[in-house]
C-alpha cells in the first residue's frame, strides 16, 4: 500500500524503445488513474506535484512525467517537441499504467495543462480506453500568418545545416522580450513576458533537468499539426475544459469555441481572475481544483455528465 503523498519513480517504454520517466503517486486501493501531461517544454516538477498529491489524497492514482526528449526522459534531439509523437506516447503510457496493481484499467483519465491539454485531447481522439479528459487552458493555435515565411525559411536553413553535419539549432521558447519566431502563446505581449519570467525561474524552483531551450525543428512539427481538426474525433469521451478568464497565452474565446464543438458529455469551468500560469496556484485555485475533482467523482464512469455546465 502506498502512503498518501508519496511517489515512486517510474520508467515506461514506448513502442519505439524510448524510456519515459516520471513519478507515480499510487492509491491505497485499486481505483482510477489520472495521467498528467505538462505544458510546452515543461517538466514534471513544474506546477504538477502538489496537484498529483491532491488527487492521490482523494483516492486516485496519479502520474506526472517528462515527455519524450524533455527532462529525465530519453529522446533525441533534445527538446524536440513533436505533439503527435507525444500523443502516441500517451497510448503507451496508458498501457503501462493500466497494468499496475493499484490501477483499475477501465478508469483511465487524461489530464493536461496548456500544450499538454491539447496533446492529451489528441491522444483521447484515438485511444478509446480513455474514459475522461480534463483540458486546462489548452493552446490551440501556434503560427501567426505574418510569421510564416521568415520562420519557415529558418527551418529549412537549419535542416540544410544538419545535413552538412552540424548540430540541430536550439533557442529559448521565449526571448527577453517575450517573443518567439512563430508568434505562439502570447508572443510579444503580456503572456510571452509572463512565460519568459516563469521559464527563467524554474531551475531555482527544484527542476534541475529543465532546459530552457527547444529544438528549432519543433516549429515544423507545430506547423503540420492540426489540433482543432483532431478535437473533432473526441466525440465520445466526457471532457472538462478549464479556461482562465485572464489567459493571455491562449485566448479564452478560442478555448470556449473549441469546447462548444464537443457534442458529448462535457463541462466548462471559467476560472475567474486567473491567468494561464496561475490557474492552479494562489487565490481561487482551490475552486478550480475542487471543480476538477467534482467532474471526476460525479459519476464520470456512469454517464451522469449529460449536459454542459458552465461555472
Amino acid at each position: 500500500m502506498a502512503p498518501v503523498s508519496s511517489y515512486q519513480p517510474i520508467e515506461i517504454k514506448t513502442i519505439d524503445g524510448i524510456t519515459i520517466r516520471g513519478w507515480f503517486y499510487g492509491a491505497e486501493r485499486k481505483g482510477p488513474a489520472i495521467i498528467m501531461t505538462p505544458g510546452f517544454n515543461c517538466v514534471k516538477e513544474m506546477l504538477l506535484p502538489d496537484l498529483a498529491e491532491t488527487f492521490q489524497s482523494q483516492g486516485y492514482n496519479a502520474l506526472i512525467y517528462d515527455p519524450r526528449s524533455i527532462g529525465d526522459s530519453d529522446g533525441a534531439p533534445r527538446n524536440l517537441i513533436d505533439p503527435l509523437q507525444q500523443a502516441e506516447d500517451l497510448a503507451d503510457i496508458v498501457t503501462h499504467i493500466s497494468g499496475l496493481p493499484s490501477v483499475d484499467p477501465s478508469q483511465i483519465i487524461l489530464w493536461g495543462m496548456s500544450f499538454g491539454g491539447t496533446v492529451s485531447a489528441c491522444a483521447a481522439a484515438v485511444d478509446r480506453r480513455v474514459k475522461a479528459l480534463v483540458m486546462v487552458c489548452p493552446i490551440l493555435s501556434f503560427i501567426r500568418p505574418e510569421k510564416r515565411e521568415k520562420a519557415f525559411a529558418q527551418l529549412i536553413r537549419d535542416r540544410v545545416s544538419q545535413l552538412r553535419g552540424n548540430e540541430p539549432f536550439s533557442l529559448p521558447p521565449f526571448n527577453s522580450k517575450g517573443e518567439n519566431p512563430i508568434g505562439m502563446a502570447g508572443s510579444g505581449g503580456p503572456g510571452g513576458l509572463e512565460a519568459y519570467g516563469f521559464m527563467n525561474a524554474v531551475i531555482d524552483r527544484g527542476a534541475p533537468n529543465f532546459r530552457n531551450l527547444i529544438a528549432l525543428q519543433t516549429y515544423q512539427k507545430l506547423a503540420m499539426w492540426a489540433p482543432k481538426e483532431a478535437l473533432k474525433l473526441v466525440d465520445a469521451t466526457p471532457v472538462m475544459m478549464v479556461t482562465p478568464e485572464l489567459d493571455t497565452m491562449s485566448p479564452p474565446e478560442e478555448q470556449r469555441a473549441a469546447f462548444e464543438g464537443f457534442q458529448q458529455a462535457k463541462r466548462f469551468f471559467l476560472a475567474k481572475g486567473k491567468g494561464h500560469l496561475t490557474v492552479l496556484s494562489g487565490d481561487g485555485s482551490e475552486e478550480v481544483i475542487e471543480a476538477m475533482g467534482e467532474f471526476i467523482r460525479g459519476g464520470l464512469f456512469w454517464g451522469r455528465w449529460s449536459d454542459s455546465l458552465s461555472l
